[in-house]
């Protein structure tokens, strides 16, 4: 089995995925997605969103890092697919399920899903292009408005040179409204040769085995329900092995949220740090009831220090350094 950290654009930053995965548990995570649009990009480009490609293209932890990338041209996305091999990416995966409009206006994400013959043109191209020794995955969702061509759109993927697939089990109109519809992870797996990855509705161990045992996969991938219980993929793991591991306790997580905001304190400007963090204060609230009377607390602050002194983090110790 295999547990990957889910692409999540404008929340799983290399800040978030430096901290989750050093809880453990995690076998690769993905960057968010790099828009390609008509041109080869900058090296700028890829080292904004993926930063972890100039320290050898994993986290701190040691988990390794795809690179995800967007778009509908075949030969523009083999071109980056290439030049992102070249610096130093391990795996590339295509984003076949961003639910954004913004994106799918503009012929990216889902909305290809409704053609799955671009679909193998692109994992086509793409895995011409790049060396035979780097994978190329790619992910999904159901479909745009209906799952009607689901099993066609995974077969185009896998025939096309997709090594993995991994089924967001919901369509793209479906958005994030429970439920995931995980026995249509089961339907995809029949119909492909290559190892498919369940993600979608994994909250707790007990959601996972409920999973396991619709999908009929043993691979998974977590997103909301990792950044609001960072030790899930940890303890999902422990339950494989048929033991039971203590879910992490909120004083325990502190030096998990310390280290966040020490990151984003010295990675970004003063005018954005402070929503990143309170963006994942209100995530854990689902997990944590101590989130809740955080939340409140730093819901209306934007003051740096002042998060600073909430979290007890010395900014005159000896290498902090933070954004201007």
């Amino acid at each position: 089995m295999q547990i990957a950290l889910a692409p999540m654009e404008g929340l799983v930053d290399d800040i978030l995925r430096d901290v989750l995965t050093g809880v453990g548990g995690v076998d690769w995570c993905v960057t968010e997605f790099i828009r390609v649009s008509d041109r080869l990009l900058p090296v700028s480009s890829f080292h904004r969103l993926a930063p972890e490609l100039q320290r050898g293209a994993a986290t701190r932890a040691g988990t390794p890092l795809r690179v995800q990338l967007l778009g509908s041209d075949p030969l523009c996305l083999a071109d980056n697919a290439a030049f992102a091999c070249s610096l130093g990416a391990p795996a590339i995966d295509l984003n076949f399920g961003c639910p954004a409009k913004t994106v799918n206006k503009s012929r990216g994400g889902a909305i290809l899903l409704n053609e799955p013959e671009l679909l193998h043109s692109i994992l086509s191209e793409v895995r011409k292009a790049v060396p035979a020794a780097i994978p190329v995955t790619a992910k999904m969702r159901l479909g745009f408005d209906s799952k009607d061509g689901a099993l066609d759109c995974a077969r185009a993927l896998a025939d096309g040179g997709a090594a993995q697939l991994v089924v967001h089990a919901r369509t793209k109109v479906e958005g994030y409204k429970p439920p995931a519809h995980w026995e249509w992870v089961a339907r995809v797996k029949d119909v492909v040769d290559v190892p498919v990855f369940a993600n979608g509705d994994i909250w707790s161990v007990d959601d996972w085995r409920r999973c396991r045992e619709v999908s009929g996969v043993e691979n998974i991938m977590l997103g909301r329900g990792l950044v609001c219980r960072p030790d899930l993929a940890r303890q999902i793991e422990a339950a494989t092995a048929g033991e039971l591991l203590e879910p992490i306790s909120w004083d325990a997580l502190q030096p998990l949220l310390a280290d966040f905001w020490r990151q984003a304190r010295r990675k970004m400007s003063p005018r954005y740090a402070p929503g990143r963090f309170k963006q994942w204060i209100s995530l854990l609230t689902r997990s944590y009831p101590q989130a809740v009377t955080m939340f409140a607390q730093v819901r209306r602050e934007n003051d740096c220090e002042r998060l600073d002194a909430l979290l007890g983090l010395d900014v005159n110790a000896p290498g902090f350094k933070a954004a201007i």
